[in-house]
Formats: structure tokens, sequence, C-alpha cells
């Protein structure tokens, strides 16, 4: 694994839990993490459970005992990393957003689809797939029982940035982060959105905005999303160089319309992720904060009985839950990563190609690009290229 902070520390424990809940064909082993910081990249690695710490990404990709390379660095060396692990024999495994640029993206999915002719495959790691009322939904809404698709809204709201004192950390700057709120949540947002569809987005109109655009240095290096702040005064503030907040609405390949929004600044909103489809036979509603819990609505139902059905979906009948607890033991967050590891792992034995894969990536990159290019022409509709 390549970065140990927030989302190291995430695939860290699905990687550590995965094959002591799910019987897999291979058995995953903690090989080696990588940082730039040696002490604190060991102490990483002692906390999580790897056997050896590298400070040198070239070094870990090259390793006879790797087989898989697991990307968590910021969006500026996604490509470089998965491009080299690829073409040094690994499977890959890549945060999202997959790059922070539609040519890096491109150059990804050309690297992993020369890897696919040697048999070694390539993930990018959109998480909320694997929440199993999300996998659920999409059966759902592939099995028909929504009709066809009319909307699609989705918004992601958090309020870490609030505070305009917040420090200049590297997911403020355009050049490591490649965008803001637009990459770093919108990015789910767009992928769920196609996910659960199950067709791509093919136009979008958009706004986007910067609302606090000078912050604070950082005095010391980010643990998760937070930091310590600098100083005040000239010498002590940066530019904001990434949006703060992006809105956009968009098209669907069938018509249907989706509607969506992405912020790191609604006050008192914590990780607020919640989406509704609504098609022409029912609707479904899901909100992250309560993500054991579906909402489904059935059109079919007689109009005396008709309303939303709360589905807890904790049943071993259920995506992933046949591996975990009893019904009604709720499941979090970090549980996510283990899914994700399980069908990554079953992908690499198999020898199918993993899904989300790189290619579904550069698709949520060229959405993202759209937007970003409709913003800046003031909402302008702008079509995403197929």
């Amino acid at each position: 694994m390549v970065g140990y902070a927030f989302m190291g520390a995430a695939h860290s424990q699905g990687w550590r839990t995965v094959g002591r809940v799910f019987d897999l064909p291979l058995r995953p082993r903690l090989a080696a993490v990588c940082g730039r910081d040696a002490a604190a990249v060991r102490a990483a690695a002692d906390r999580h459970g790897w056997a050896a710490a590298e400070t040198d990404w070239r070094a870990l990709v090259v390793r006879d005992d790797v087989d898989v390379v697991d990307i968590c660095t910021p969006g500026d060396s996604h490509a470089e990393i998965a491009v080299a692990a690829l073409e040094a024999g690994k499977h890959v495994l890549c945060e999202k957003p997959l790059a922070n640029t539609v040519a890096e993206a491109e150059a990804m999915v050309a690297a992993a689809e020369r890897a696919r002719a040697r048999g070694r495959v390539a993930m990018v790691g959109f998480n909320y797939r694997r929440v199993p009322a999300m996998a659920y939904a999409r059966g759902l809404v592939a099995g028909g029982r929504l009709g066809a698709l009319r909307h699609v809204r989705i918004t992601y709201l958090q309020d870490w940035l609030v505070d305009p004192d917040f420090p200049l950390t590297w997911r403020l700057e355009r050049k490591h982060a490649g965008s803001g709120a637009l990459g770093d949540l919108g990015a789910h947002v767009v992928d769920l959105a196609q996910y659960l569809a199950g067709e791509p987005l093919v136009g979008v109109s958009a706004l986007t905005e910067t609302f606090v655009r000078e912050r604070p240095l950082p005095a010391g290096a980010a643990a998760g999303l937070t930091a310590p702040g600098g100083g005040s005064g000239g010498s002590g503030r940066g530019e904001v160089t990434v949006d703060d907040a992006a809105v956009f609405t968009g098209r669907l390949a069938s018509g249907a319309l989706v509607s969506c929004e992405a912020t790191r600044m609604a006050a008192g909103r914590k990780n607020a992720l919640r989406l509704e489809l609504n098609g022409e036979r029912g609707s479904l509603a899901f909100d992250l904060e309560r993500l054991n819990e579906l909402l489904f609505y059935d059109g079919g139902d007689p109009a005396e009985s008709a309303g939303f059905r709360r589905i807890l979906v904790t049943e071993p009948d259920h995506p992933y839950l046949e591996a975990w607890w009893p019904p009604g033991h709720a499941l979090g967050y970090e549980h996510t990563f283990a899914h994700q590891a399980r069908d990554l792992v079953h992908a690499i034995a198999s020898g199918t190609a993993p899904e989300p894969s790189f290619a579904d990536g550069l698709r949520v990159q060229r959405v993202l690009a759209a937007v970003e290019e409709s913003a800046a022409k003031n909402a302008v509709y702008t079509p995403v290229p197929q």
C-alpha cells in the first residue's frame, strides 16, 4: 500500500479484516506500506499490521513479495504509481477519483488494458458501491422494480471546511487534489448515479464556487481531514485553488434527469450522502448516516396502503451479509473496505475484470471534467464524451 493516512487506515482495516470474515480463494498478506516519512510510516506499519515499511514507492512496486499495489495517495501521484505497478506485473487498486485529469485517467486505462492481457487486474476504489444497501438498490433497479428511471437526485454534504481558519491542506490545492468538493465528494456522487442507474451521464450543466479563497498555511502534516493551523498574516496564508462546492444537473443516456450537489461547507453535515431514484413504477431513497436502511416505494401497492417501505439491509440474502452478523446487527463505514478487498481478491483468483474498473473511473473523470468546463462557462450545457 502506498499512503497510510485517512484512506490508508481505512484500506488497511479492510485488508486486515477480509480474510478473517469471508471465505476467500486467496489470503491477503500485508507485505509492505510506503510513505515519505520513515518514522511515521514505520509507526503506521506497526499500527495497521504491515510487515515492512518503505519510503520509496518505486522500491515497493518491484518487490517480489508484493502481488497487489493499493494506492491511497493524493490524486497527483495516482497515474505514475498505477502505471508503474501495472508495468511491474502487479494487480492495482487505486483510490478515487482515478486521477486528476482525463489525460492521466486515459493513460491509466491504457496501462490497465495492457496489463489485462498479461492476467493482471485494476480496480478503482469507489467504496460506497460496497454498502450492502447500495448493492441491493442496484439489484432492484436492474431487476426492473422501479421501471424506467425518471430522476436521480444525490447530495453529498460535509462541513469540515466551514471554519475560514482551517489550514490549507493538500486537498485545497489543485496541483495535488485536481479539484475540491467536486473530486473529493462529487466523484462518489457521479459514480453512484451511473452505477445505480446502470447507464452513463451524457451531459451536465454546472456551477462551482470557492467561498474561502485564502487559508492559513498548515503548521504540520495533515491527519485524516484535519491539520494543525499555521500562522496568520500575509506570509502565513495561501491561496485555495479548488472549489468549495459544486452543483450540477445532468441527463442520463436514457433521458432521465440527474441533480447533484457536493460541498464541504454545509454546517452541521458531517458525512451526509443522500440519494433518491424515481422511476415509472417506484422509488428508492438512501441516507449514508443510516447506511443499513433502504427506503423503497412500490407504485404497484394499493393506494390505501402505499408508502415508502423501510428495508433493514442486514439479512443473509443481502449483498455481503452472508459472512457477518445475525439479522439486525448493523454494519458501518469500515465494512465497505473489507467488501472492496473481497471483490478484488475474487477477481484476481478467477481472472475476471473487477468493478469498478479503471474504465469506470475514466467515465467518472470525464463527467468531472465536463462539470468544470460547464461551470467555467456559467452553466452552459456540456456534453460528456462517451
